[in-house]
């Protein structure tokens, strides 16, 4: 029997609870998973059904258990399930996971008396067996004469059911005395207790069942076998249709766990407009999308949550695989090509602040399929599609949404939950398809602009910009497209400036370094624009310092500066995590959010007055907000250089005296009495004597002379990318034996091919990450300080052939399996790669 038997409801019903974050399954036994016999010792569960469980024990915060009449022993050595499945025994006296009952003296003394009352009754009745169990005995009358079965039944409920502290549960042919209050609810709620499960799935056939029925709630599944009442909302015909239950759950548990084909992360391609983001596949799905920002809940989530979580996908009708992924030269705008389809993407810049506008053309000759399935809020909406002369409306939402598709014929479905529309259209070499995607209004009339002149005017916004930027002759288009990557990450509007345009894309497939990067950091920000600058574009950094400015006025002072905020320039909300989303590839928890918010980092003054500099040398003054924005940076440090912190790589252990952030404390002063000195500004009573305070102070505690090397804090021998700095920012001469020896030992410890990690401490998380391109760039930058320029352009060349097919680069990237990871595009990898090509090209 295949899933399609299944009621279209129970199949919904299954769908959706195969998406709870942590699953319960529970089974009867005895006409459940396995059939009825005469014999009752002869009772063998259906092989599908106990690979079913077995699969489903196996998957990741899944658990599944049986839950019968029967003795725990009995029920062990005649089911043979394996040890993942948990084992309930007389209607939850015995678990296998402890006998959860233990009987007192009392109870011990009732269950004697009662095993001698029950003997007696039972005694000389042909066919009539007691089933004498830990903690309750059974009475069986199902091979008994019918008249006489029904003597001994009457006897027991008129008899012993009534002594007090006896519970009775009665069965097909069976009733129960237990000298503990127990019955298969209660079960039920014991294992979904121990599991923390946030659903559960229970199927049973006998009338013992229903007590487990009696607890099915809220989003629950309860499935009853065979006829007869019941208190289940489902119900299928016997034994075999249970295997297929089990197996379509396992089915979508594990589709909804691991996901279908995740793309790889590095070949994504990221559209972008003066406010918004949005992400799409090599075959032209739009699998992530936000809105009323890209720091807000996701439209379409697929990159987090496969399809159920929202995608809006275009692909040929019949088959056929993409022969390509581009940017148009010097835009935003990407086109997908199959044999003879074409699919034009681009995000609407110069719209009003409150919309996020994709338009979709869809041309060539072949007839294509589109499937428009939005989620808002991370899937937690239901949504409706209304169907309309001009596109489609979706109902439910708190933000408008519209799609313009003006002749398309849809046909919407539903899960249950959610509509879903798909649609076959047919460009011609004459007339494409024009999809316009528009959320923040209800309006699906036309566009005041035709669609030819309104894609000239999005790839103008870019390559107006691109046009004049001052590109090295090192890797120029890539460093033209990190250019404008980095651009798609500012937000015009506010200057804030975003790390990545995602969250959770994970540091290790399957694990829970999944953090979310869609706010500014100040660090992260200031270091983005900076390499702007060194391009020739100072209108970003200008909107950055004019935000910082915006926050700093929030402040009772600079060195309450926290290390991030949202892009608006406001604090961000506490950490939470999206239970109902797996994860790319299964790695979950998905969050929302940045505990970091929260933490101490010393060193994010520095690149702030680092791009001060920058800005200052370009425009051949120094402005007087800008100096003030100085002497606020250099404060904080005056009064807090000295505390232990949680660094740039913000660790969630204790704080400690790192070298990274006391040299960048060192560079605040440094730079800033270097810009006094420049421009004719008094250099404020102490700077000087600071400044070389914080430098003696790094120079005698940061090096350790077991490890030859400048370590990651004074109290310790673990290495640190980030330690490079003690020699990249000048507070030691490049060529000193201790920088020279730093690298080679960063260099031995930390570097795997083509990349280079952060760290290779315990950090207090479990699993592993990637490397990071940003610590790559960092080396080939001390490679060249260091007179080593042929190690710095072979891992540049490393560097760059990780960069995706549309020149985009994550954060990280794993050497062993080559595959990239974390959030995308990141701000820091791009930072890294224009950075180098700059030195190189010098």
């Amino acid at each position: 029997m295949t899933a399609e038997a299944l009621p279209a409801e129970l199949r919904r019903a299954i769908m959706q609870i195969a998406r709870t974050p942590r699953l319960l399954v529970a089974c009867d036994y005895d006409g459940t998973l396995a059939p009825i016999t005469a014999n009752p010792d002869e009772a063998r569960p259906l092989p599908e059904s106990v690979g079913a469980l077995r699969s489903l024990a196996g998957l990741h915060e899944t658990t599944a258990a049986v839950i019968s009449g029967r003795a725990l022993r009995d029920l062990a050595t005649l089911s043979r399930l394996p040890a993942e499945v948990h084992l309930v025994g007389s209607h939850g006296s015995e678990f296998d996971i402890g006998f959860v009952h233990a009987l007192d003296s009392t109870a011990r003394e009732l269950h004697r008396r009662l095993e001698a009352e029950l003997e007696k009754l039972v005694l000389d009745v042909p066919g009539v067996s007691l089933e004498v169990k830990p903690a309750s005995i059974a009475v069986h009358v199902r091979r008994a004469e019918h008249s006489a079965g029904r003597r001994v039944l009457e006897a027991v409920h008129s008899g012993p059911s009534h002594w007090d502290g006896v519970s009775v549960t009665d069965g097909k042919e069976v009733v129960e005395l237990a000298v503990v209050q127990t019955d298969k609810g209660k079960a039920l709620d014991t294992l979904r207790h121990q599991a923390g499960a946030t659903a559960a799935v229970f199927i049973g056939d006998d009338v013992t069942d229903e007590k487990a029925f009696a607890r099915i709630t809220g989003p629950d599944l309860g499935v009853k076998v065979g006829e007869g009442e019941s208190l289940a909302q489902y119900r299928v015909p016997d034994t075999i249709d249970v295997a297929t239950v089990l197996a379509f759950v396992l089915e979508e548990r594990r589709n909804w766990l691991y996901g279908e084909q995740a793309p790889p992360i590095e070949r994504l391609s990221m559209l972008a407009s003066e406010r918004s983001v949005a992400l799409v596949t090599p075959d032209a799905t739009l699998n992530w999308l936000c809105h009323p920002g890209p720091d807000a809940p996701a439209v379409f989530a697929d990159l987090l949550g496969g399809p159920g979580a929202g995608h809006f996908s275009i692909k040929p009708d019949r088959n056929g695989l993409p022969l390509g992924q581009r940017y148009l030269p010097n835009t935003m705008t990407v086109e997908t090509r199959w044999s003879r389809l074409l699919v034009t993407d681009y995000l609407e810049p110069e719209s009003p602040q409150h919309r996020t506008d994709i338009v979709r053309v869809i041309s060539g000759e072949a007839t294509a399929s589109v499937v428009f399935a939005p989620r808002p809020e991370f899937g937690g909406v239901p949504v409706r599609l209304l169907q309309e002369e001009d596109g489609l409306r979706v109902l439910g939402t708190s933000e408008p949404i519209v799609l313009r598709a003006p002749g398309v014929q849809w046909e919407i479905t539903s899960d249950g939950l959610h509509d879903t529309a798909s649609a076959l259209v047919q460009p011609t070499p004459e007339k494409p398809v024009v999809l316009e995607l528009r959320c923040g209004t209800t309006d699906l009339g036309p566009h005041e602009l035709s669609e030819v002149d309104r894609r000239r005017r999005a790839g103008g916004y870019w390559s107006d910009w691109a046009t004049t930027l001052k590109l090295p002759q090192v890797e120029s288009e890539l460093v033209a497209r990190s250019a404008l990557t980095l651009r798609g990450l500012v937000n015009t509007d506010t200057g804030g400036i975003m790390a990545a345009a995602t969250t959770s894309l994970p540091e290790e497939i399957g694990g829970v370094r999944n953090w979310d990067y869609r706010y500014c950091w100040i660090r992260d920000a200031a270091m983005t624009v900076r390499e702007l600058v060194a391009l020739g574009s100072m209108a970003e950094a200008e909107g950055y310092l004019e935000w910082l400015h915006g926050v700093l006025a929030t402040l009772a002072g600079p060195e309450r500066l926290h290390p991030l905020y949202t892009l608006a320039g406001t604090q961000i909300g506490a950490e939470a995590v999206i239970d109902s989303l797996p994860g790319y590839k299964g790695s979950r928890p998905v969050r929302v959010g940045n505990l970091a918010n929260h933490q101490v980092q010393l060193d994010v003054f520095g690149p702030v007055v680092e791009l001060v500099v920058d800005m200052a040398a370009a425009r051949g003054e120094l402005r007087d907000h800008d100096w003030q924005l100085v002497r606020a940076m250099a404060e904080a440090v005056t009064r807090r250089w000295s505390e232990p912190d949680h660094g740039i790589w913000e660790e969630r252990h204790v704080p400690r005296h790192r070298v990274y952030s006391r040299v960048m404390c060192w560079v605040t002063i440094d730079r800033a009495i270097k810009l006094a000195e420049v421009y004719g500004r008094e250099v404020p009573n102490g700077w000087v004597e600071l400044r070389d305070a914080i430098s003696a102070d790094v120079l005698e505690n940061g090096w350790n002379d077991e490890v030859r090397a400048y370590t990651t804090a004074y109290d310790g021998t673990d290495l640190d990318a980030a330690s490079l700095f003690v020699g990249l920012s000048g507070l030691l001469d490049p060529q000193d034996e201790r920088f020279q020896s730093t690298v080679t030992a960063i260099e031995a410890e930390l570097r795997s091919g083509s990349t280079v990690y952060r760290y290779r401490r315990d950090d207090g998380l479990p699993g592993d990450e990637g490397g990071f391109h940003l610590c790559a760039a960092w080396m080939i930058e001390a490679y060249l300080l260091t007179g080593r320029r042929t190690e710095a352009e072979e891992l540049f060349e490393q560097l760059v052939d990780a960069a995706g097919p549309t020149g985009l680069l994550p954060e990280q990237y794993d050497p062993i399996a080559e595959r990239s990871l974390g959030n995308h595009p990141q701000a820091y990898s791009h930072i890294g790669l224009i950075r180098c090509a700059n030195l190189l090209a010098q």
